[in-house]
Formats: structure tokens, C-alpha cells, sequence
């Protein structure tokens, strides 16, 4: 097992509802650049990896977590197309660091990716600020 990298912050952090169902908010205010939370789950064995799902990552080469789990607060970060965060791995760990000051009370998010995007988000559409304020 890799050490961690990374220490994670201690921040504030409440689940809570925002425009795209459940989100992850600030309580307080966080720092560019800070590591706010580690994004955790359970193995996924190799020969499932490619059935697909919502709360996969990438944490190596031949190595996948589900975050979809009761202790992985970080699974309530919502996608936008003008993300606050960004997940930091694959090195055994997932990350997720703050890419501009937080204010207190706003939602944590991250840019899903194109392929996740193109799957799950697009048939929908997307109700990211950036794109509902269109």
C-alpha cells in the first residue's frame, strides 16, 4: 500500500441540497490550493472494472475504487463546467484540492471529465451554474 501523499485539511464540510440533487458545501472558508478531501471507496476487481458506474476512479494503472459508500462524504461533489476543485491522483489515492478560495457556504465541485460528461451528464443536460445560467 502507497503511502499518502497528501494531508488532508480540516475543513467544515455538510452535505446538504444544491441545485443538482445532494452537494458537498463549505462551512468555512478554504484556501486555494488546499487538500480538503480524500475521496475513498471500495476495490473494484479488475474484472468489473469495465461495467462503468457513477462513482468510479481511477487510483493506478489496473486499480479502481467505488466511492458510492456511506463514509465517502467526497461522493456529493457535483460536476460544473467551471469547477471550484479538482481531484488530484491516480497514486493510490484520490485528492480533491480547492483550485481558487471557497467562500463559506458555497458548493464544492469538480469537472467530471469528458467521458464521464458525455455518458451521464449530456443526455440530461447540465445544470452546472455555468450552464444553467446560461
Amino acid at each position: 500500500m502507497k503511502k499518502n501523499k497528501y494531508t488532508v485539511g480540516n475543513f467544515t464540510l455538510k452535505v446538504k441540497k444544491s441545485a443538482t440533487g445532494k452537494g458537498l458545501f463549505a462551512i468555512d472558508p478554504i484556501p486555494k490550493g488546499s487538500c480538503i478531501i480524500e475521496y475513498i471507496g471500495k476495490p473494484v476487481p479488475e474484472k468489473d472494472q469495465d461495467k462503468g458506474g457513477r462513482y468510479l476512479f481511477w487510483t493506478g494503472k489496473k486499480t479502481m475504487i467505488d466511492g458510492n459508500i456511506p463514509e465517502n462524504k467526497a461522493k456529493y461533489i457535483n460536476h460544473s463546467c467551471r469547477p471550484n476543485c479538482e481531484a488530484v491522483g491516480p497514486n493510490g489515492h484520490i485528492y480533491i484540492f480547492s483550485t481558487r478560495n471557497i467562500k463559506a457556504g458555497e458548493e464544492l465541485t469538480y469537472d467530471y471529465g469528458d467521458e464521464y460528461f458525455e455518458k451521464y451528464i449530456k443526455p440530461m443536460g447540465c445544470k452546472c451554474n455555468k450552464c444553467a445560467n446560461k
